[in-house]
């Protein structure tokens, strides 16, 4: 799985990185069990400080989305992903009410918010990249 990162976002690269491993997840790119690169690797491939990629790798495993072992390294979860609980989609909700805000004054329709969504819940399921819908 290729990571881009974009150093001039106003999203921190952690969050950046954070959010394109959960995406590789989702999308299968990267399969349960699977080794991803040390802090150090990482870090020197995407080119960023190893404390941005621990960063991230350590709000992973705190999410459950990764597992942290002195022997095999990290890994995604090979026991499976975190559940949608309450606390998952009381977070979900708090993250979509003002994007969903925003969408209402800047005119779109429900319809066209829906269809949105859609899109990019497809995009990821076939393992594109959410580049492609700009």
């Amino acid at each position: 799985m290729i990571i881009s990162l974009d150093l001039q976002s106003d999203v921190p690269i952690y969050i950046q990185l954070k959010n394109k491993i959960i995406e590789g997840i989702a999308s299968k790119q990267l399969k349960l069990g699977e080794a991803l690169p040390s802090v150090r690797v990482f870090a020197q491939d995407l080119g960023v400080n190893m404390h941005t990629v621990n960063k991230a790798y350590q709000l992973l495993k705190q999410d459950g989305y990764i597992q942290i072992h002195r022997q095999k390294g990290v890994v995604i979860n090979p026991d499976g992903m975190p559940p949608q609980d309450a606390d998952f989609r009381v977070k979900l909700q708090e993250q979509l009410r003002p994007l969903i805000s925003e969408s209402i004054c800047r005119g779109m329709s429900m319809e066209q918010i829906t269809n949105l969504c859609k899109e990019i819940y497809n995009d990821i399921l076939s393992g594109g990249n959410e580049d492609d819908l700009r």
